[in-house]
């Protein structure tokens, strides 16, 4: 079911999670603009909710690939 995470190199997704994670470098990153917004209770637009879904789900599929090469 997830093999097609198997199939994505390595290299390529390290880039496009730090990469979409950074993005914007200035003045701050959104991924770290989100995530004090969710620890403050301030994410409530959709928008905002979208951009951090946006912004980290590079790093959900570097995890899981990250963890698939270990299992294996």
């Amino acid at each position: 079911m997830l093999s097609f995470i198997d199939r994505i190199p390595l290299m390529y997704l390290v880039m496009i999670t730090i990469f979409l994670g950074l993005a914007p470098f200035f003045p701050e990153p959104h991924l770290w603009e989100k995530l004090k917004m969710l620890a403050a209770g301030t994410l409530v637009k959709p928008l905002d909710i979208f951009d951090l879904l946006w912004h980290s789900w590079p790093i959900a599929i570097l995890l899981i690939k990250l963890y698939r090469m270990n299992a294996a």
